[in-house]
């Protein structure tokens, strides 16, 4: 598995390419602008996109998406509770698939499971691949998504933080803005992941 973080937009925001080495398939995750920048990597390096998952639909995760699916003919995944008009909810176009807790899609060898992480956007979500973790505005390296936004929700949030704090394991930490971490980590030293576990 080859990760690539392309860092698009005015906000800075992390959109993930995840390849499948040995097919060329990959994931385009939160494409968030500057469709010319994605489309250039996945022709530079031959890849084939199967999808686009969007871990919510704000838009500075969502402006390329409709381009990028255009142009590429993959798939548009997210989850329905985050369709909608305006900056904070998102229209998809024709032909996506609406994901949900537990559901699971393929990249060449390389299987990506939904958990829904709501707070940030009622429609949150994290996708778990192997030992990585893609998790847009849920949790951040020392931080969490905002919630004074429409739609956001202050208990929902630490009730997707502990979640994610009681995940079996480590996982590498993607997030939507700024640096990576690992899971074990965020546990030991996230504030809000901590008041999160407390407060379960």
């Amino acid at each position: 598995m080859l990760i690539k973080c392309l860092t698009v937009g005015q906000i800075e925001t992390n959109c993930y390419i995840v390849t499948d080495e040995d097919t060329l398939q990959c994931a385009v995750i939160d494409p968030g602008d500057e469709t010319n920048t994605i489309m250039n990597y996945l022709e530079e390096h031959r890849l084939t996109a199967k999808y686009i998952f969007l871990t919510h639909g704000h838009f500075d995760h969502t402006m390329a998406a409709a381009s990028v699916q255009q142009e590429t003919g993959a798939t548009l995944c997210m989850n329905e509770k985050d369709v909608g008009d305006g900056d904070f909810r998102f229209t998809p176009p024709e032909g996506a698939v609406f994901y949900a807790e537990g559901d699971a899609f393929h990249v060449g060898s390389l299987e990506f499971r939904v958990m829904e992480t709501p707070g940030h956007t009622p429609g949150g979500v994290c996708l778990i691949c192997g030992e990585a973790i893609f998790t847009g505005d849920t949790l951040f390296r020392d931080s969490c998504g905002r919630t004074d936004l429409p739609g956001g929700d202050m208990p929902a949030l630490l009730w997707s933080l502990r979640r994610l704090y009681q995940l079996p394991g480590d996982y590498e930490v993607y997030p939507g803005h700024m640096d990576t971490s690992t899971l074990d980590r965020e546990r030991r030293f996230n504030p809000y992941m901590r008041h999160a576990a407390e407060v379960g």
